[in-house]
């Protein structure tokens, strides 16, 4: 099939992002580039901020062929100008948390890489030898941005430090790099002179980690900013890049209220029938400890996973969704350790060698309540972001090749979101245990909406808080204190992983509201397009456009799902 312009210019885009990024282009599914590392020195963020601004006055100057040209160019321009926006305001130079930054992007990278033969491991261990460099240039963008006063927060440079120091193996935990290497021991044609070369490179990335760690510890973090939140531009203009769309921060601070009191008096039903009598903390307690729905071990769990996303393949496609064969995969991981807490997916590679991957952050538990689980499994996997993904994987006549490799949170998250509350439409949750689980995970994300906004912006807590439960802190300003009351209180989740949320919201900002304001938007697409069509109106033709358009920005999301 000929290529439009518009396309033919996104398909050498991504050629030469990728190369400028290597790290982007593994977690994309592009393959070529597993052996190198992204350069995060200030001079590899401006040659990528060089490559968009080229891209861009050549994409102006292009003709549009057809409706797909025209909402494949304005995916690229909308996008574009955010990435230019962020590093004008040079984010990238204090680009420094506990879970989404280039500390944990370089150490993740080798999750997704091959390790079956000879050639895989050559590979990995190109990419292993450019470990020390790729940290040196992350080193020099943290201080350029530390001498122009351009800094992240300190609890965030001490809890990337942290987990550096885990990879290293400075913290009870083998080092990540070398356990990698003994899984090449008896793989054929890697002999004595080859595993040499792999020790040593794992022995590399190990001490340029620890170097790291000793670097944000004791000269990053005593000059980092005391204050954790970021203020009404920068929490804006994050905001916009996590959404596609601008947004009124106060009225959906307040509406995260208003959702989190609803979903809070529908929990108490559930709790009731859970544990008559019991509260909801009180039936959440008695799931973490002695319901006997509960999971032994890391592989038992990964097995559990496995079988409720494979029961909601089977189940969903040829129903609400067709799921074509290729796709029909999707691969339960446990995450290696040191790692925030969140469970997260890996879309296939473009090619599909590579299936896509949920990921579960066992970080040493060995004992794992379901309650809440099985909803995040749907979140993850099918119908969320699996079927998402994988979906545009297999649209290359109708997507160009950048709308295929992006990924927007509003759009995304707020599509994973959407698709727990239909599993819960569609009678998923059949126990009162699973849907107080899934209405838990409803409530820690309206929680994200109000901790979010609220301590970016210095906001108070109303006085006046719907729902069931008693209110808290009625007129205080948020801090992080307050953020880690209301979370550890309000979003029922275990406490490790509770904390290590407290530090996600406070050094990821605006990043946290995606989920539920991207599902506000889709629930509103699907009611207004039920209300246009009346009794003519088909759910699964309604997945299949809105799934098929790829992922956009919230503003184009709405204008797109109303034309259905």
């Amino acid at each position: 099939m000929e290529r439009s312009p518009v396309f033919e210019l996104a398909d050498t885009y991504v050629t030469g992002h990728a190369a400028l990024d290597p790290v982007w282009a593994t977690n994309s599914g592009v393959v070529g580039y597993d052996d190198q590392l992204t350069d995060y020195s200030p001079d590899g963020t401006e040659a990528r901020a060089a490559h968009v601004r080229e891209t861009l006055v050549e994409l102006a100057a292009l003709p549009r062929t057809d409706a797909h040209d025209e909402l494949a160019a304005a995916f690229m321009a909308e996008r574009f100008d955010m990435e230019l926006a962020l590093i004008d305001a040079r984010e990238p130079l204090r680009d420094l948390n506990n879970i989404a930054s280039p500390v944990q992007e370089i150490r993740a990278v080798f999750d997704l890489m091959a390790y079956d033969t000879a050639d895989d491991w050559d590979v990995v261990v190109r990419r292993m030898e450019a470990v020390p460099a790729a940290l040196d240039g992350l080193r020099a963008a943290y201080e350029e941005g530390r001498h122009s006063g351009l800094v992240a927060a300190r609890r965030q440079a001490l809890e990337a430090a942290h987990q550096a120091a885990v990879w290293a193996g400075d913290e009870d935990e083998p080092a990540f790099f070398p356990s990698l290497v003994d899984d090449a021991a008896g793989v054929p044609g890697l002999g004595p002179a080859e595993l040499g070369r792999l020790r040593a490179a794992a022995a590399g990335a190990s001490e340029a980690y620890q170097s790291l760690a000793r670097y944000l510890r004791d000269e990053y973090a005593p000059h980092a900013a005391d204050v954790d939140g970021v203020g009404e531009e920068r929490y804006a203009l994050r905001a916009r890049a996590y959404l596609g769309a601008e947004i009124d921060l106060v009225e959906a601070y307040e509406w995260g209220w208003e959702e989190l009191g609803r979903i809070e008096t529908e929990m108490a039903a559930e709790a009731q029938a859970i544990r008559p009598g019991a509260s909801i903390a009180e039936a959440a307690e008695w799931l973490e400890t002695e319901s006997d729905l509960v999971v032994e071990g890391e592989d038992a769990l990964r097995d559990w996973l496995q079988s409720v996303m494979d029961a909601a393949v089977a189940e969903l496609d040829g129903t609400h969704f067709d799921i074509d064969p290729r796709i029909r995969t999707v691969e339960a991981m446990i995450a290696p350790p040191g790692g925030a807490a969140a469970m997260y997916y890996t879309p296939p590679a473009e090619d599909l060698s590579r299936p896509g991957r949920t990921w579960y952050p066992a970080n040493g538990q060995t004992r794992f309540p379901q309650w809440q689980e099985v909803s995040t499994a749907y979140h993850e996997g099918v119908p969320g972001h699996h079927l998402q993904h994988a979906q545009m994987v297999l649209r290359r006549d109708d997507l160009s090749r950048y709308q295929r490799m992006e990924f927007i949170p509003g759009h995304g998250e707020g599509w994973a979101l959407y698709a727990e509350r239909l599993m819960d439409e569609l009678g998923y949750f059949d126990r009162p245990e699973y849907r107080l689980g899934y209405f838990a995970n409803q409530a820690a994300r309206a929680v994200r909406v109000v901790v979010d906004i609220g301590v970016h912006l210095g906001l108070e807590i109303p006085a006046t808080q719907p729902g069931p439960e008693p209110a808290f802190h009625p007129g205080a300003t948020w801090d992080a204190d307050l953020v880690h009351d209301f979370v550890l209180g309000r979003s029922r989740m275990p406490v490790a992983f509770a904390e290590s949320e407290v530090l996600r919201y406070l050094g990821w900002p605006g990043q946290a509201i995606s989920y539920k304001v991207g599902e506000r938007v889709w629930l509103d697409a699907r009611s207004r397009a039920r209300s246009r069509h009346g009794g003519d109106f088909d759910l699964k033709a309604f997945h299949a456009y809105a799934l098929d358009l790829g992922p956009l920005g919230l503003d184009l999301l709405e204008e797109q799902l109303a034309a259905f």
